[in-house]
């Protein structure tokens, strides 16, 4: 029975994760070895609970209780539960190091889910003491407001695994979807497209960036791609385009845009540096 969750990298996505498992009713630790970034996740899930609280959507007292009912945690000693999400840099090697690290002071049956949302969920398998018990779990930003998660069945994923996080996501309140490893998944390999034809589009001068944000948004999308590019990251965003582009041996629809690499370059990378695209209030 799943009574704590443990997730690893409080950044954006993480913190987000947390307050997801903690207005679930979960046990939850938020761990990070950077406590300032520790310290601007409490803010940022503060920040959120007090929206939700003057939307009436919860009490003061679910406010107070979900904020309470995490840990926040800079020693990996504290990371023990049932289900460890790791939502850490979106690099191969890091995270099968978390996880045979944490594997050894955890329980047989803990699971380790990957947050990540570019890389096989089996390569990460292949190094890692327990594969059976390692599984994908992509959520999208924001955590707390996004319905979906991709529950992703690596080649050693065991069935029990695939269920249990499955019912969790339910739990959660998630829509989960299962998919099999591969690269992108299913979200983020169809919706490749809608960034780099976006950027292409305003790269030929066909139109501005802020009016086929405009556009899509008029024709029912809820955020533009160049606004939602900015949302989600630019480096996070190239970085999928980069890995697909690899993975599907250079194929010329999958290829990164100059547009995005520039960005990156110059350090506009959206909403977290306070410009993009757009440029926003820095916090």
């Amino acid at each position: 029975m799943i009574k704590t969750i443990c997730v690893c990298g409080a950044g954006t996505m993480g913190s987000g994760i947390a307050q997801v498992s903690a207005q679930s009713g979960f046990k939850t630790i938020l761990f990070d070895l950077d406590d300032s970034i520790l310290e601007k996740a409490k803010i940022n899930i503060t920040n959120s609970l007090q929206f939700l609280c003057d939307k009436q959507k919860i009490t003061p007292q679910q406010k107070e209780s979900f904020f309470n009912s995490i840990l926040f945690t800079s020693d990996n000693k504290n990371c023990i539960a049932e289900v460890v999400i790791e939502a850490i840099v979106e690099k191969i090697e890091a995270k099968t190091a978390l996880f045979n690290l944490l594997s050894i002071q955890n329980s047989k049956s803990t699971i380790f889910a990957t947050n990540t949302s570019s890389l096989p969920v089996t390569a990460i398998q292949k190094n890692v003491s327990h594969p059976e018990r390692v599984v994908g779990m992509h959520f999208f930003n924001p955590a707390p407001v996004m319905k979906l998660v991709e529950v992703v069945k690596g080649e050693q994923t065991s069935e029990s695994v695939l269920k249990e996080v499955f019912n969790l996501c339910e739990k959660m309140n998630k829509v989960p979807v299962i998919c099999n490893d591969a690269p992108g998944f299913i979200v983020n390999r169809v919706a490749r497209h809608y960034y780099l034809e976006a950027m292409k589009l305003s790269e030929e001068g066909v139109a501005t960036f802020e009016n086929i944000d405009k556009l899509m948004e008029a024709s029912g999308f809820k955020m533009g791609p160049f606004k939602l590019m900015d949302l989600i990251g630019m480096d996070i965003n190239l970085s999928v385009s980069q890995s697909l582009y690899k993975a599907f041996n250079n194929i010329k629809r999958f290829e990164p845009s100059q547009t995005q690499i520039d960005k990156v370059k110059s350090g506009d990378l959206g909403r977290k540096t306070g410009k993009g695209f757009y440029s926003y209030p820095v916090k």
